[in-house]
C-alpha cells in the first residue's frame, strides 16, 4: 500500500526509552532537592503521571510543588528551579535519537512522505523537541501536554492526521506499544507496525501490547522503509 504519512511514537521508538533504574535516581534526587521523602515523593509522582501528561500542572516546578504540598513539604522557588534542572537534563538525555531515526526519517521525506510524531509526554519535552536533529525531519509534531489529551485517545490520533492533511488510512504508526498506541491507532484507521528492539528491557511504562501484538513487527526504524516504498 501507498501511504502519505508515517506518524511516530517518540519514547521507546525514535529515541531509547528511559532507563528505569536512572528514573527512579532522578526522582531521588528531586525528592532531596526540595527536602521532601523519597518514597512519597516518588509514590504521588508516578500517581499524578496522567495529570503531568495532559499538561494539569504549567511547568514542572509546578507538578513538583503540588506533590510537596501534598506530602506538607514547604519548600521555595529556589529548590523548585533546581529540581526542574536536573529534570530536564535528564528529559535532554533521553532525547537523544537511536541510530537509524535521522536515517530512516530523512528517506522517508526525500521519498515525499509526510512525517508526524504523537507522543504522551510532560511539559519540558516540546521545547528539548526543538534542539534535536528530528525535529526539522518531522512535519508536524502532536505532544499530550501541549493537546490535553493523550494515547490511546483516538482524538490524539486524529489531531496529527489533521495537521498533516491526510486521511488515517492513508498513515503508517509505528510504536514500542506503550498505551496500547498500536490498537488505538488502528481504531482510528491507521496501519499500525510495532516496533520491537531486542534486549530493549529499559522502560518503566507497561508494554503489554508489544507482547499480545499480532500485527506487523520490525526491528529497526530503517525497516519501515520497505514498507512505504
Amino acid at each position: 500500500m501507498e501511504y502519505r504519512a508515517v506518524v511516530f511514537d517518540l519514547f521507546g521508538t525514535l529515541v531509547d526509552n528511559f532507563s528505569a533504574l536512572e528514573y527512579r535516581g532522578v526522582l531521588q534526587e528531586l525528592a532531596g532537592i526540595v527536602g521532601a521523602p523519597a518514597e512519597g515523593f516518588i509514590r504521588l509522582w508516578r500517581e499524578t503521571v496522567d495529570d503531568r501528561m495532559t499538561g494539569a500542572f504549567p511547568t514542572i516546578e509546578a507538578g513538583i510543588e503540588h506533590l510537596c504540598a501534598t506530602l506538607g513539604v514547604s519548600t521555595d522557588r529556589s529548590k523548585l528551579a533546581a529540581a526542574a534542572e536536573v529534570r530536564i537534563a535528564f528529559t535532554r538525555r533521553g532525547l537523544t535519537p537511536r541510530h537509524d531515526a535521522v536515517e530512516t526519517l530523512t528517506k522517508l521525506r526525500e521519498q515525499g512522505c509526510k512525517t508526524g510524531l504523537v507522543t504522551n509526554c510532560t511539559m519540558e519535552v516540546p521545547g528539548l523537541w526543538e534542539e534535536t536533529p528530528l525535529a526539522p525531519l518531522v512535519d508536524e509534531a502532536v505532544f499530550s501536554c501541549v493537546a490535553r489529551v493523550q494515547k490511546p485517545n483516538p482524538r490524539i490520533y486524529q489531531m496529527v492526521c489533521e495537521r498533516l492533511s491526510v486521511r488515517a488510512e492513508e498513515c503508517l504508526y509505528v510504536g514500542d506499544g506503550a498505551n496500547r498506541e498500536l490498537s488505538a491507532a488502528a481504531r482510528v484507521g491507521m496501519h499500525a507496525v510495532l516496533l520491537r528492539v531486542a534486549d530493549d528491557n529499559s522502560s518503566e511504562w507497561e508494554r503489554a501490547e508489544a507482547e499480545e501484538w499480532k500485527g506487523p513487527t520490525v526491528s529497526a526504524l530503517r525497516e519501515i522503509l520497505t514498507l512505504v516504498e
